[in-house]
């Protein structure tokens, strides 16, 4: 018989697997080749279960294939949030939560570890021939932990310690939690809330809606408290440029999350190597809380002044005296009555700068440059504006070469001539 249960006991596990079905698209069971067959199966199942409104299978040559397909446009809230939902506890530990939470029901209540036991005794299970008493050790240990959550306070009375509920707190709007459960970093935190109030619509809809950032909560959660703390943060690192995960410790300064493609990465200051790195979040896995971190508050600044010329996540390369920026440059010609277009160059130009250089005729033309560590990240921004760029310069001659090839071999294709550029 199959050991399969829906509720699972580490959510690590069940994220590589999230990511590896979702993220990375679903592989069939002969191809799976992380784990047994067995397992395999298992974990499909758990997520079948969860997002079997979303689970589709297609028939091929080599057999079915099983797919999630997700139109984020027509889902409000967040179908990933799910897995954050299922979590398992044993027979004791949900008895022991219903029971406290019973005798604590209002905040006027306070009563000791004596107390509590003495209740459960005479009130809950006097009733049964073997009852699940559960000893004075193991109900401390859950009352710490809820105090730790917040859920009970621990206040002295004389030589006794008396545990109460903390007091019950209003929640936010509906429409508050239902944008910031989708947008927000963290936002699976909303989706608890809003499972308390009545089911409703949401009022927003999202064009661009970016689901999988959930399955990163818990690391996202633990580096925003080490930067709370100032502390350092171990983590394991999978790049996909290296077959062997790699065990860092740093210090976590800033997380940055893309508005074109929801990725999030974190920049950090790595002791060992003294300097900074940029690191993906859904590559980092079993993050701890380690030491207080030396020189955070500057180290935090020292990231402020690289961001004036970070136009993406790459940081400054080489040494730390030489921070090697790369000038861009590049002029686009605006007809009259495509206000628009200056309109979106300051709307997007970050750390750049653009001004209008001249007007001839029934036309304006305004100048974007920048200097970044990176020039090669402006790339497919600078691609958007093809057809209106009088000129184009780049310091990096590299980058700027292969740019005019990639035009000219567009151009090519196509058919067409290149007159008007530089």
């Amino acid at each position: 018989m199959s050991s399969y249960r829906e509720l699972i006991k580490n959510f690590e596990r069940i994220r590589s697997y999230m990511r590896e079905f979702y993220v990375y698209g679903f592989k069939s069971r002969e191809e799976y080749d992380a784990k047994s067959a067995r397992t395999y199966d298992d974990e499909r199942r758990r997520i079948e279960s969860w997002l079997s409104e979303h689970t589709h299978f297609t028939r091929d040559a080599e057999g079915k294939r099983v797919f999630l397909s997700i139109d984020s446009r027509a889902v409000s809230h967040n179908p990933l949030f799910k897995a954050w939902k299922a979590r398992s506890f044993t027979d004791g530990d949900i008895t022991l939560h219903f029971i406290l939470m019973d005798l604590l029901h209002s905040p006027e209540i306070a009563l000791s570890v004596p107390e509590l036991q003495k209740a459960m005794d005479e009130d809950y299970f006097s009733a049964f021939d073997t009852p699940m008493l559960p000893d004075e050790s193991t109900i401390r240990g859950k009352l710490k932990e809820y105090c730790k959550e917040g859920i009970l306070v621990a206040e002295k009375q004389g030589r006794r310690t008396l545990y109460r509920r903390t007091p019950d707190t209003a929640l936010p709007d509906a429409d508050l939690l239902d944008y910031f459960s989708e947008v927000a970093p963290g936002g699976v935190i909303g989706s608890f809330l809003l499972d308390k109030l009545p089911r409703r619509e949401s009022a927003f809809a999202f064009k661009h809606h970016y689901i999988t950032g959930a399955l990163d909560s818990g690391i996202l959660l633990t580096l925003f408290s080490a930067m709370h703390e100032k502390r350092t943060v171990t983590v394991t690192n999978h790049s996909p440029k290296s077959r062997t995960p790699s065990r860092l410790t740093l210090v976590p300064l800033r997380v940055l999350i893309s508005v074109q493609s929801g990725r999030q990465h974190l920049i950090a200051y790595l002791p060992d190597a003294k300097d900074f790195r940029t690191l993906r979040l859904d590559f980092l896995s079993d993050v701890k809380l380690g030491d207080p971190a030396v020189r955070f508050d500057a180290l935090r600044t020292e990231v402020s002044e690289m961001q004036k010329h970070m136009w993406g996540v790459n940081t400054r390369r080489g040494p730390r005296k030489d921070p090697r920026l790369e000038h861009v440059e590049f002029t686009v010609r605006v007809a009259r009555g495509e206000e628009y277009i200056v309109r979106r160059l300051e709307r997007e130009k970050r750390v750049g700068r653009v001004e209008c250089i001249r007007e001839e005729g029934d036309a304006a033309f305004y100048r974007f440059c920048a200097d970044v560590y990176d020039a090669s990240e402006l790339v497919p921004w600078i691609r958007t504006f093809l057809g209106r760029i009088a000129r184009l310069h780049f310091s990096n001659r590299t980058l700027e070469k292969r740019f005019v090839e990639d035009v000219r071999a567009m151009y090519a294709s196509y058919g067409i001539g290149e007159e008007g550029t530089e």
